[in-house]
């Protein structure tokens, strides 16, 4: 398969408007500041796109959607995984409407039951339209995903993850692949799924520690219990600096980037 990173930031991305508005005096490593005039630099809210022989799997869509596709150029998307609900990971769901019109059918959306119930409570209009059908309603059939499941030739296996007191919070292991993009703490039965892996994309969203998601200590404290062969690292703040932070990473993990594309 061809992973391509989409997005890699937080809800906040970088360069952060927190920043931008305070003329870049208290942003860290003056990141911020330095991604307006490097694009390297900047991060899109997170999202990856798996292409296998048979189609393209999208990871969320991003508040940054509409821009990642504009700039991948992606021809078609014929799945997407949800993680969870929050807006960083669903406001782009309108937008897909455009990939549908490619296809006869609806396209199928996976998560858990309840993110599929939040999906529906707030995008009704999609999942719930009146009378009147418009040209702007996304076509999406929406299947819960509770075990290994085959999409598109891959075994799609769901990975339960804690992410402060969100219900049915998962990430995704596709083959030999994980995707975990928002997580505190991963279950010991969830630990058990992720035995054995090519790749685990994880989530390291700055140094210092935070409530719901993972520091870059706590980050490296998996990787080196999972053992993966290579371990990508992704949802991350203005505080991650790569030319500071990269020097602290042990062989075989790396920080990814946007439009970073990768084999498996």
């Amino acid at each position: 398969m061809r992973i391509i990173f989409l997005g890699t930031g937080t809800s906040h991305g970088v360069p952060a408007l927190d920043c931008m508005l305070e003329d870049y005096r208290r942003c860290p490593h003056d990141l911020c500041r330095r991604a307006q005039s490097d694009r390297r630099l900047a991060r899109t809210r997170a999202s990856i796109a798996v292409e296998t022989e048979r189609g393209v799997i999208l990871v969320d869509t991003s508040q940054d959607f509409r821009q990642q596709m504009l700039e991948s150029r992606l021809p078609r998307i014929d799945a997407v995984l949800y993680t969870h609900t929050h807006a960083d990971h669903v406001q782009g769901l309108p937008d897909i409407r455009s990939y549908c019109r490619r296809h006869e059918d609806p396209i199928g959306i996976y998560g858990s039951a309840e993110t599929l119930a939040e999906l529906a409570r707030g995008f009704r209009y999609v999942f719930a339209p009146g009378a009147y059908v418009g040209g702007g309603i996304p076509s999406l059939a929406p299947r819960e995903i509770a075990g290994p499941t085959e999409i598109l030739g891959l075994t799609v296996t769901p990975i339960p993850v804690e992410h402060g007191p969100l219900n049915g919070c998962y990430g995704y292991r596709l083959n030999d692949v994980a995707y975990l993009p928002d997580v505190k703490r991963i279950p010991e039965t969830s630990l058990a799924l992720l035995a054995g892996l090519d790749l685990l994309i994880l989530n390291c969203l700055r140094p210092h520690p935070h409530a719901t998601h993972l520091s870059l200590e706590e980050s490296l404290a998996y990787v080196a219990a999972l053992r993966p062969r290579r371990c990508l690292l992704t949802h991350m703040t203005h505080n991650i600096d790569v030319a500071i932070h990269g020097s602290l990473l042990p062989k075989g993990v790396a920080f990814a980037h946007d439009g970073l594309v990768v084999q498996a």
